[in-house]
């Protein structure tokens, strides 16, 4: 089984499509099989990843409707890692799911016909709570929730805690928190250190050491369909996000990371 992470904050703006493609692409470098499932109706992992939104047939909508498999739907990208993408009828989704008796497990049913083929399942979810972030934390086993170093950080972290204990109590009481990440971290500025200093004092077992900076470098990437490991490897962002993936990765059973090395 892989491990399947929900990116998600309720709150926009604090790099959740960021964290996913670029998690996506270094753990692919270390050598595991990840699979990227979008599900923002903004379609912007996907994009991010080098696919061509426009162009596609099937995406992740059709795969909850039950009009396609999602063998069909599934992008393989030049990075390594696969892509479920989406596009903006997914929005149509929010509505229409409410017609199925499972429609909170639309995803996880789907999933879990190609859960094998993967060792890591990163699924990117929309800012906002609604059906498709639900399906996004029932299909899950962890949540990340990345999290700006900026005011009101906590008030919306807050909100989110709530909902993911809501869905561990309802839906999948197997969901725990993989952890939370810092982003868009200024050094110069002190909000962004005291943000910082009341998330480790509030979450002292949640918090990852990790931290990811502003970054000019990293805000570029996405507009050239690529992860920042690619665009630029050498800028404070891609070794962030290298150090992120090494994280996750002392976590796993030993065997597991004998057999896949580390980021290269």
């Amino acid at each position: 089984m892989p491990r399947t992470i929900a990116i998600t904050n309720q709150k926009g703006g604090v790099g959740k499509t960021t964290t996913a493609v670029n998690l996506a692409s270094t753990l692919t470098h270390a050598g595991f099989r990840v699979l990227l499932a979008d599900m923002d109706p903004q379609g912007n992992a996907s994009g991010g990843s080098g696919v061509e939104i426009k162009l596609l047939e099937t995406s992740i909508y059709q795969v909850l409707l039950g009009t396609s498999g999602i063998r069909e739907a599934l992008c393989q990208t030049d990075h390594g890692f696969d892509v479920a993408p989406a596009q903006g009828d997914l929005v149509g989704a929010q509505v229409e799911l409410g017609a199925f008796p499972d429609k909170e497990f639309r995803l996880r049913d789907a999933l879990g016909e190609i859960d094998s083929n993967y060792d890591f399942i990163l699924i990117d979810c929309a800012p906002f709570l609604n059906i498709l972030t639900i399906n996004a934390l029932a299909a899950a086993n962890e949540v990340l929730v990345p999290v700006q170093c900026e005011y009101f950080a906590l008030e919306g972290l807050s909100s989110q805690m709530k909902t993911i204990e809501l869905v561990r109590e309802k839906l999948n009481p197997d969901l725990k928190i993989a952890g939370l990440l810092r982003t868009m971290y200024d050094v110069r500025n002190r909000l962004s250190s005291e943000v910082s200093a009341q998330l480790g004092e509030h979450f002292p077992n949640s918090l990852y050491r990790t931290v990811i900076p502003r970054n000019v470098r990293l805000a570029e990437a996405p507009s050239h369909g690529q992860p920042i490991l690619e665009y630029d490897r050498k800028c404070s962002g891609s070794k962030a996000y290298v150090a992120l993936a090494g994280e996750l990765l002392r976590k796993l059973p030993r065997a597991m990371t004998e057999v896949h090395g580390g980021v290269r």
